[in-house]
């Protein structure tokens, strides 16, 4: 009877534990949980844009979409100071697009368009070989999970390093939908 009336006191502390709320490691949603290189080689830690409002998206030098680097810029400018990031990651699976190295691909990105926001060695983000925070973005539910179609698939990560929205590679950065919620994260109300 001690036996098991120590089982069953385990069972219970153990899932107090796991449903802690402060204890992200064990959160699906949570996908500011991995370390990756920034160009230029330092390691980051995504945890260290939690309290922070982020948009991570894949993007590509060579796409018919890559001048939405010029509204992610504008965006980013206009909103950083009020704790808002956006994470660009580099990424040639979708029609060889991006086959440059990171070194020509950052000075493609600040030469032509001016980028200051964050961002990171070039990376896979389909398949079984997708980076793994490619894998934790394509493994939430749906509407907002799945792997990206496409460059500059966007995903508007909350506060707490939750996913709250997915916006396709034809949603301009400056797109009303994609700006609202950005503000409502922030607690803009008049932007």
């Amino acid at each position: 009877m001690t036996m098991i009336a120590i089982t069953a006191a385990a069972a219970l502390m153990a899932g107090m534990l796991a449903s802690d709320p402060t204890d992200t490691s064990l959160d699906d949603a949570y996908v500011l949980g991995f370390e990756l290189p920034r160009m230029g080689g330092e390691v980051q830690e995504l945890s260290d844009y939690e309290g922070k409002v982020v948009l991570i998206v894949n993007v590509a030098s060579r796409c018919g979409l890559t001048p939405q680097y010029e509204g992610l810029q504008s965006l980013y400018e206009a909103k950083k100071d009020r704790g808002f990031e956006i994470l660009g990651f580099p990424a040639n699976d979708f029609g060889r697009q991006e086959p440059g190295s990171n070194e020509s691909i950052l000075e493609f990105c600040s030469g032509e368009y001016g980028v200051t926001f964050p961002m990171f060695e070039k990376v896979v983000v389909t398949g079984e070989d997708a980076t793994p925070l490619y894998q934790a973005l394509a493994s939430q539910p749906e509407p907002i999970g799945g792997e990206p179609r496409w460059n500059f698939t966007k995903f508007l990560v909350d506060r707490d390093g939750r996913v709250v929205a997915r916006f396709g590679p034809r949603v301009a950065p400056e797109a009303a939908e994609l700006v609202e919620q950005v503000d409502a994260l922030l607690g803009d109300s008049d932007s």
